[in-house]
C-alpha cells in the first residue's frame, strides 16, 4: 500500500498509473476523504483534551456548581462519542479507497488492454515449428504424469507428477534456487498458511480491483492457503520499521501454492498449467522506491 503522503503529493502520477493498469480508483474522492479524516482527527483530539481537563475539574467543585459541571461533562462526552463514530465511519471509507490505489509502474511500461499487446523485448535460439507432440503427450508417453488418477484423488485439475516427471520438477526447483543464491538471494522455505491481514497487505483482498475471499482457499481456523510465497515473505517484515540502509533485501522462497481458479473454468482446462496446487520459487526484493 502506498503512503498517503506520497499520494497527496503525486495525485496526477497515481491517476495515470490507475489508467495504465485499468484500475477503478477515485483519487479525488480519496484525497477529499483524507482531508476530512485529518480534520476529524484534530477535532476529536481537541475534544478529548477538553473533556479530560473538565473531568479533572469535577473533583474540585462542590454543590450545585458541581452538578451543573457534571451535566456539561456528560454532554461533552456524548459529543465526543458522536465525533469518534463519525471518524470511524470516514476511516472505514478511507481504508477501502486506499486499497484501490495501484502501485506506480515504471514509466517504460507500455499501456495495453490484454497480453496480446505485450511487446517482445528479446529472443534467443531458433524457433522450430513442428507438428510434434505437446508436453502432455510426451509426459504421459514416458510415464511422467498421471492426470486421470490425479482427478480421482484431488478432483478437477488434480494430477500426479511421477518418475522422471517428479525428479525433473525437483531438479528445476533446486536449479532455480541455486541460481538465485549465486546472485545474492537468501533462500527460504515459506509457509503457505497465512493470516488474512497478510493477504490484504499484498493486495489479494480488499478494494474493487482485487480478488475476493472466495477465490482463496480457507481453513476452519480462518487461516488461508496462499497462492504465492510473496504473501508470506511480505508478511515476514509486517509491522516492522526497516532501515533503508539495509536495502536491498533479496529473498528467494520455495513454497506450495494453492489457487481455487474459481473464475477460470474453460481456460487451459487441458494440461497442468492452470491447477489448484503446485510448487514454485518466488523472488521478493525489498528496495528503495527509486530507479537505482
Amino acid at each position: 500500500m502506498l503512503d498517503i503522503k506520497f499520494i497527496r503529493g503525486n495525485a496526477d502520477l497515481i491517476k495515470e498509473a490507475a489508467k495504465k493498469k485499468h484500475f477503478n480508483c477515485d483519487i479525488d474522492r480519496l484525497l477529499a476523504i483524507d482531508e476530512k479524516r485529518r480534520a476529524l482527527i484534530a477535532e476529536s483530539d481537541e475534544m478529548r483534551r477538553v473533556h479530560k481537563e473538565a473531568s479533572e475539574l469535577t473533583a474540585m467543585l462542590q454543590g450545585k456548581e458541581r452538578e451543573g459541571h457534571v451535566l456539561k461533562v456528560k454532554g461533552d462526552k456524548d459529543k465526543l462519542s458522536h465525533k469518534e463514530f463519525e471518524l470511524r465511519t470516514v476511516e472505514g471509507e478511507f481504508d477501502e479507497l486506499m486499497l484501490s490505489v495501484p502501485n506506480v509502474p515504471d514509466p517504460s511500461v507500455p499501456e495495453g488492454n490484454s497480453d496480446t499487446e505485450n511487446q517482445e523485448l528479446r529472443t534467443w535460439g531458433k524457433i522450430k515449428v513442428e507438428h510434434g507432440k505437446n508436453y502432455m503427450n510426451l509426459m504421459q508417453a514416458h510415464d511422467m504424469l498421471d492426470t486421470e488418477r490425479g482427478s480421482k484423488v484431488s478432483g478437477f485439475r488434480g494430477y500426479f507428477l511421477k518418475n522422471d516427471g517428479a525428479l525433473l520438477s525437483m531438479a528445476l526447483w533446486n536449479l532455480t534456487m541455486e541460481h538465485l543464491v549465486k546472485k545474492g538471494f537468501r533462500p527460504f522455505m515459506a509457509p503457505a498458511l497465512v493470516r488474512r491481514e497478510n493477504l490484504v497487505g499484498t493486495g489479494w483482498f480488499g478494494g474493487p480491483n482485487n480478488p475476493t475471499e472466495e477465490d482463496v482457499y480457507k481453513t476452519q481456523d480462518d487461516i488461508y492457503l496462499s497462492g504465492t510465497a510473496e504473501v508470506s515473505m511480505m508478511g515476514y517484515h509486517r509491522d516492522e520499521i526497516m532501515n533503508t540502509d539495509e536495502f536491498p533485501k533479496l529473498y528467494a522462497a520455495f513454497s506450495p501454492c494453492y489457487r481455487r481458479e474459481a473464475g477460470s473454468h474453460g481456460k487451459d482446462t487441458k494440461g497442468i498449467f492452470r491447477v489448484h496446487e503446485f510448487f514454485k520459487v518466488e523472488q521478493v526484493i525489498l528496495c528503495r522506491a527509486d530507479h537505482q
